[in-house]
């Protein structure tokens, strides 16, 4: 009988040897990817512009290309992105600004002109900033009760002036719709 065996398995492990692979090994841990999620880009504004532009799109549910569109285009007329801007024209600090409006969006009224600064002082940032400025713009309570207005959908630049209307009290329109169609045209999906 072991005659017979020994053949058969030195048959065998000619057989097989051709076809053995090599020990399974562990598949390589995944890799995360993180992957940005689309959002509004500007690539051809100031980088004010599109610091702006991030923020609202990071802080709220807007992503309706004309509401953000008509947000810009009224920053534009108020302050032209300029944060230290008191109005008139003279560029100076959160409490230089003695009569008129103040920053982006030119806050004019006492309750308005001393929430920026009372909520810089909560937060810590500077009232006469940029960044200061467009927390306080996103977070202001006249904002927030306008903000459902601009995270719906499909409302043309012309419609989403009332609520911006409502959001500023402006005097004069200018050329609000006018800034709000250039930046409608400028933005990318990316």
């Amino acid at each position: 009988m072991r005659k017979m065996i020994l053949p058969t398995l030195a048959l065998s492990a000619a057989v097989v040897a051709p076809f053995m692979m090599a020990p399974p090994t562990m598949p390589p841990e995944p890799v995360a990817i993180e992957v940005e999620p689309l959002t509004w880009q500007c690539p051809e504004c100031s980088s004010e512009e599109q610091y702006v532009l991030k923020k609202l799109q990071e802080n709220t549910k807007i992503t309706d290309r004309n509401a953000l569109a008509t947000l810009m285009g009224n920053i534009k007329q108020e302050s032209k992105f300029i944060s230290n801007i008191c109005e008139g024209g003279a560029r100076v600090s959160y409490t230089e600004c003695k009569s008129g409006g103040y920053g982006l969006i030119q806050w004019t009224s006492i309750g308005r002109y001393k929430g920026l600064g009372n909520f810089c002082g909560r937060f810590s940032c500077d009232p006469s900033s940029l960044e200061g400025q467009t927390r306080w713009m996103i977070n202001e309570p006249i904002f927030r009760r306008v903000l459902p207005e601009f995270e719906g959908r499909g409302q043309s630049i012309s419609q989403y002036m009332v609520p911006a209307y409502y959001w500023l009290g402006w005097g004069i329109k200018g050329n609000r719709e006018v800034y709000a169609w250039d930046y409608h045209d400028k933005f990318v999906w990316a």
